[in-house]
């Protein structure tokens, strides 16, 4: 088979941790590429060959792990004299930030530095109001139809949450991949064109796909931490519910009623005291939890929303 028409296969992973209330992802080539790896014959499965290629390269062994989504889009991957067609399989893996090795091309890095429109722990990000909004206005209007004009408008609304319409901690791939539709993204940016290197966006690019697959990785754990209690996963064995509720605001990119969210839970029973009290610190000293595994491994959270601050 030539090479104009080979396939490969390539397992990527989203390595996520929350450190200090910063959500963070597992890096290489600095800062531009997640730890991955083509599939080979030798690997027992593709979840396996996942973990021998990413404990090659960073040296950190990986905990939870669960398949995100398989990309096949032609003409976003390949390199000049690459395969003409490759195949992303991507997980993401839950974990605690440890030191990497000297010797380890790896680096963790907050992931509010590929996307910094998906942070609103302060408040909307001004980046939105002052280039985001008007650029995705521009687009709308410029539509060669009124039926167009007006999808355009309602795809935008629903997705970056305008017009009524609420912001959705969700919606990361959308939200990605309608900028990079419309060229405001490093990675659809035409490097020889000085305009619309100026219009891009900031928030650091990443090589091949890696930047989409980041999002999706974002987007699962949003979702999924708000129904089954997988934040624990990225906590340490001991903790308080100050940073319990920090961690899951960083995974949210949103802040948090403080009441509402240890009502909430208190009322699910994720947790119970240890007896001791975190040391040091001015203040009153702060008890410690921990999560109640033997319980909740695989029960979902039923009927829990986030309570998200909405204000």
């Amino acid at each position: 088979m030539s090479v104009e028409h080979s396939v490969v296969a390539d397992l990527v992973a989203v390595l996520a941790a929350v450190t200090h209330g910063e959500p963070r992802v597992l890096t290489t080539e600095d800062g531009r590429a997640l730890p991955s790896g083509p599939f080979e014959l030798g690997h027992r499965s593709l979840q396996s060959g996942l973990r021998s290629w990413v404990e090659e390269q960073t040296h950190h062994p990986l905990g939870y792990v669960e398949q995100l989504y398989t990309f096949a889009d032609s003409g976003r991957y390949a390199e000049p004299g690459g395969a003409a067609h490759a195949i992303s399989i991507s997980y993401l893996a839950l974990t605690r930030e440890a030191a990497t090795p000297a010797d380890a091309s790896a680096q963790w890095q907050s992931w509010y530095r590929y996307f910094p429109w998906e942070d609103h722990r302060e408040g909307e990000p001004a980046l939105l109001s002052e280039r985001i909004v008007p650029a995705l206005r521009r687009w709308a209007e410029a539509a060669g139809s009124a039926e167009l004009r007006a999808a355009r408008a309602q795809r935008t609304a629903l997705t970056f949450g305008l017009d009524g319409y609420a912001w959705s901690e969700d919606r990361v791939l959308q939200r990605y991949e309608l900028l990079y539709e419309l060229g405001l993204v490093a990675e659809a940016c035409a490097a020889d064109d000085a305009a619309a290197r100026a219009a891009c966006l900031p928030g650091a690019s990443m090589r091949h796909d890696h930047r989409r697959i980041l999002a999706t990785g974002i987007a699962r754990l949003r979702a999924k931490i708000k129904y089954r209690p997988v934040v624990f996963e990225l906590m340490p064995p001991d903790f308080t519910l100050l940073q319990l509720q920090q961690s899951v605001e960083a995974l949210a990119g949103r802040s948090l009623h403080k009441q509402n969210f240890r009502r909430l839970i208190e009322q699910q029973e994720l947790v119970e005291e240890t007896g001791d009290v975190q040391a040091g610190g001015a203040g009153r000293p702060a008890k410690l939890f921990r999560f109640r595994r033997g319980v909740m491994l695989e029960r979902a959270i039923a009927g829990s929303k986030l309570p998200l601050a909405r204000g």
